[in-house]
């Protein structure tokens, strides 16, 4: 098995975790929408080696099936590791995001993809306009 580079991996450093944080980003964090997928984040400081903390929901209401509910967060935790290099290649800062999905039916792993790669963009373009003004 040869070596993963670690810029397409997701240890366990880089997951958001603690009732505080998400009670943080819910009262407290900024959103963008791209269907069906939001993304919530706030600005945090982190002591260790990750400045970006990430965690991803699939609600219970929308998906009554725990292995339904299993599937969304699979997509999107891929989504986000296969494109996370966008988001620490430049930014600057540490952030704790949250993928939330929001749309009502099954995705496909295309449809995820593409809204994560949407999300992340509009982030770092956000925070670059942010840091500028």
């Amino acid at each position: 098995m040869g070596t993963v580079k670690k810029e397409f991996t997701f240890p366990k450093s880089e997951k958001l975790k603690g009732k505080k944080a998400f009670d943080l980003l819910f009262a407290h964090g900024k959103t963008l929408n791209v269907q069906p997928i939001q993304l919530r984040y706030l600005p945090m400081e982190y002591e260790g080696d990750s400045r970006i903390k990430v965690a991803v929901v699939a609600p219970k209401r929308k998906f009554k099936k725990a292995y339904q509910r299993n599937r969304v967060k699979r997509l999107l935790r891929e989504a986000y590791r296969r494109n996370k290099s966008v988001v620490f290649n430049n930014i600057e800062g540490s952030f704790a995001l949250l993928f939330l999905y929001i749309g009502n039916s099954m995705p496909t792993p295309v449809e995820v993809e593409k809204a994560v790669q949407q999300l992340l963009q509009d982030f770092v373009k956000k925070q670059r306009h942010e840091k500028n003004s």
